[in-house]
């Protein structure tokens, strides 16, 4: 009676294994098959696309870093003007002691009752007390003040030193940027020219099906055409750019990432914004797509990574990624997030 079962559990052990080197066969297989145009592509877009999220959270600590050290220096110089006023006053209100007790000291009432003249007598004493007692209000006042400041760029200072810790950790988010485009140049360099060829229409020929996809909405009959003197003076800026490499982090004058390429645009405009696109997209008031004119800024991917300047006519000016240059694209070959105006 067992034996049969022996033998089927024999026969389902054999199959079991014979099932297991099958699997590992055609997994080995699949591995050895070479990847196609589209898997290539496809896998240098992740690579670009954490490059670029990798590269919008180091400039984001920098800035932060950046703007603390300028709190920190302002508190600071607030705290240099409050001791020098206090220094001052606290000298004023000695030479007065000293007046008084080479004067001998004599009381208020004293110097009433001896006084020639005594509703003058009164007054002087009068103001004498009252300017004692605002010059002692003034010392309260600024001693309190003092205090206040310290404690305050106490604690800045330690906030800018915790936020130059997390900077010095960023190097590693650093040799994670370098590691991503690395990886990419050299898949792409493993490319024959013919393949590099049909990779770039490939990537042209999405590009002009997404936008195709969006034009065909109506959009942009919807769509402003003109923007702002600002406007036009950043857009202006942003094409003076173009055919200069991105390089990650960079903020111009040779070289541009994206929202560096945008943040120096609009300075070059009169307007300060956010260095990082995810600040762009989150300081910045947004504006429906629809109500987007030329100036504006819009941001894709949703996790608001890439940036680019609306030129008009449905084509935006933009540093795309490592290994490109400053280009006109349309504007929807990449996901739309969003569009937010510097100048609102």
């Amino acid at each position: 009676m067992r034996q049969p079962l022996r033998t089927h559990g024999y026969r389902a052990a054999a199959a079991a294994a014979l099932a297991c080197v099958l699997t590992a066969t055609t997994q080995q297989a699949a591995q050895a098959d070479p990847p196609t145009l589209t898997e290539v592509r496809a896998r240098l877009q992740s690579l670009y696309h954490d490059a670029e999220v990798a590269t919008d959270q180091y400039n984001a600590a920098d800035e932060k870093v950046t703007a603390q050290q300028k709190r920190v220096g302002t508190l600071n110089g607030r705290v240099h003007t409050t001791e020098a006023e206090l220094a001052r006053l606290n000298s004023l209100a000695g030479a007065t002691a000293r007046a008084q007790y080479r004067s001998g000291g004599v009381p208020a009432e004293v110097q009433f009752a001896l006084a020639t003249d005594p509703g003058r007598a009164l007054d002087n004493a009068g103001l004498a007390l009252q300017a004692q007692q605002s010059t002692q209000n003034l010392l309260t006042d600024l001693t309190t003040t003092r205090e206040d400041l310290r404690t305050r760029t106490d604690a800045a200072a330690a906030e800018l030193k915790r936020l130059r810790a997390s900077r010095r950790a960023m190097d590693t988010g650093r040799k994670k940027i370098e590691q991503h485009i690395a990886a990419a140049r050299k898949l792409e360099s493993q490319l024959a020219a013919k393949e590099r060829r049909r990779l770039a229409a490939l990537d042209k020929k999405a590009a002009d099906d997404a936008q195709a996809t969006w034009e065909s909405t109506g959009i942009l009959e919807k769509i402003g055409t003109d923007g702002t003197a600002a406007g036009k003076q950043a857009i202006a800026y942003a094409t003076r750019q173009l055919g200069k490499p991105y390089v990650w982090g960079a903020e111009g004058p040779d070289s541009f990432d994206c929202s560096g390429l945008t943040s120096q645009a609009w300075l070059a405009a009169g307007h300060t914004i956010p260095r990082t696109s995810e600040e762009q997209w989150r300081r910045l008031k947004r504006i429906p797509v629809e109500d987007m004119r030329p100036g504006d800024l819009i941001i894709y991917f949703s996790d608001a990574s890439h940036v680019a300047l609306y030129m008009g006519d449905g084509k935006i000016v933009s540093a795309p990624r490592p290994g490109r240059d400053i280009y006109v694209s349309p504007a929807a070959s990449m996901p739309i997030l969003g569009v937010v105006r510097p100048d609102a």
